[in-house]
């Protein structure tokens, strides 16, 4: 049976693309700095990126209507995250974090598509690039707050009006909100592990199917873990695809939640 361990190195980041027939291209380094796998998926997620929406936002400020299913296809989700998404967890203001939330969804969609691609892999599987993610999620939320507030009356702010007596009060309000300065943080912190937990999760299942059928290369009992296992990863594979929607929503989704909650407290 092959080590859980060498079988997780397979979906973790590395300083190689790994090939068929153990073949592999080693990255070099740029200015003293490692390129790695997953650097170089998230500059192909933001060149794509770039060569989509480009042309896409001038042809929505000329005015152009979306020809074809290519273009129709990204302008119903971007529709989609402006109406469903954003402008209902935010509210009132709520335009001015598009820019936002719009680069957060993609870049997250298009890591997470990425890593369907074989020999590829996931750089939303990698914890920081998701704490990277939830960390900028985390600025513009506090900042938002602070910029809408002010620093004092952002951070008072969090914990919600109580009609208490003053011996109360004096107990229970500097308690309440350490909890709910921590309870800021700690969200944030489950943003980046349930993107990751997930990405990881579901690569890690593919790759032990996959290695059933070299395990058993030796075997007679390999044509039928065979055929199994290939039906196994294609059907895994088709739910991976709708994972990769459902993560990039949730993300930008509850990041849209914690910003409304932070421009409009109570």
């Amino acid at each position: 049976m092959a080590n859980p361990v060498k079988i997780a190195e397979h979906v973790k980041d590395s300083n190689m693309f790994e090939l068929p027939f153990q073949y592999h291209i080693d990255l070099p380094k740029v200015f003293g700095l490692q390129l790695t796998k997953f650097m170089v998926l998230e500059m192909v997620a933001a060149v794509l990126m770039m060569l989509i929406f480009i042309p896409l936002a001038r042809r929505a400020a000329r005015g152009d209507l979306p020809k074809g299913r290519f273009i129709n296809m990204f302008e119903v989700m971007v529709l989609f995250i402006r109406d469903q998404v954003v402008r209902p967890a935010i509210g009132h203001g709520a335009d001015k974090y598009l820019p936002f939330i719009w680069t957060l969804f993609f870049f997250i969609l298009f890591c997470n598509l990425l890593g369907l691609a074989p020999w590829a892999g996931s750089p939303t599987a990698e914890l920081s690039v998701t704490a990277a993610l939830a960390t900028l999620a985390f600025l513009i939320t506090i900042g938002s707050g602070m910029a809408r507030f002010g620093t004092v009356k952002f951070w008072l702010g969090l914990c919600p009006p109580m009609d208490l007596p003053k011996p109360m009060a004096v107990f229970l309000v500097p308690m309440i909100l350490s909890i709910e300065i921590m309870s800021l943080f700690i969200k944030h912190v489950i943003l980046a592990i349930r993107l990751l937990a997930n990405m990881f999760a579901g690569h890690l299942v593919l790759a032990v199917i996959l290695f059933f059928i070299v395990d058993t290369a030796t075997s007679l009992i390999w044509y039928g873990v065979m055929p199994a296992s290939v039906l196994g990863v294609t059907t895994l594979d088709l739910l991976e695809l709708l994972f990769a929607f459902i993560q990039a929503y949730i993300f930008a989704f509850l990041t849209a939640l914690f910003i409304g909650m932070a421009v409009h407290q109570h």
